[in-house]
């Protein structure tokens, strides 16, 4: 996407809107990470706004984080417990927080904001080498079929329809590059706000294939986080991985 820069992506206004609307499914993941965990310590890549690190840390986990956007790690400040919340201000693919983790995970899709295959493999490699040799390394994803199946490689859908206001998905998909190039583009009285993000789609297969290369190896996949079984109709993957 031209002009698009990843490092600033979730800054500014986004990050203050970050948490407008949320998927719903944190009480879930946080279930689901928490016994995962076995007590800890754990580590968020690209901890953001704390939308699963705060709930999880309540449960008595210590949880660290790495983040980018440092307007998203002030918003996670400014939550009740997001002070005791250790962040690490860098790039999740290559910066250190410490090693020894029992569970580190990356969800809602944000190993996608790696726009390289180069990346998102030393994003593997980084988890790896944080991880205890008893740890799990857990991605949850979506499976990214249906891009498959676009007239055109490309789509606009109606996102959010509202009294005063609709917000649209205007989105191009490169078959090569497996980057997603979209725009969601909000019509309301303050006028037209455009809001850009790229990602590079991965499937599982080749997400197994970057965990090899980490060292590491599929423990178990479902389509969800109460191991809801993964078939080729699954939407999404909740994949975890160790030594």
């Amino acid at each position: 996407m031209d002009g698009f820069d990843p490092s600033t992506s979730f800054s500014g206004e986004i990050a203050a809107r970050y948490d407008d609307h949320l998927r719903g499914d944190e009480a879930e993941t946080v279930a689901y990470l928490s016994a995962l965990a076995r007590g800890g310590p754990v580590l968020e890549l690209a901890v953001g706004t704390g939308r699963i690190a705060l709930p999880l840390a309540a449960t008595g986990i210590r949880v660290d984080g790495i983040e980018l956007s440092p307007d998203m790690i002030d918003r996670l400040r400014a939550k009740s417990g997001g002070p005791e919340i250790r962040v690490v201000h860098g790039d999740m693919s290559v910066d250190w927080a410490g090693d020894g983790y029992a569970l580190i995970y990356l969800v809602f899709n944000t190993i996608f904001n790696l726009l390289t295959q180069e990346g998102q493999v030393r994003c593997f490699q980084n988890a790896a080498r944080q991880l205890a040799d008893d740890g799990a390394f857990v991605v949850e994803a979506t499976v990214p079929n249906d891009f498959l199946a676009l007239p055109g490689d490309q789509y606009v859908q109606a996102e959010r329809v509202e009294a005063d206001s609709v917000t649209l998905d205007v989105a191009r998909f490169d078959r090569v590059t497996q980057i997603l190039d979209e725009s969601h583009v909000t019509l309301g009285p303050q006028g037209i706000r455009i809001t850009p993000i790229a990602t590079r789609y991965i499937w599982p297969s080749e997400m197994d294939l970057m965990a090899r290369l980490a060292g590491l190896r599929l423990r178990e996949r479902s389509a969800g986080w109460h191991g809801e079984a993964f078939d080729g109709r699954s939407a999404r993957h909740v994949s975890v991985y160790g030594k």
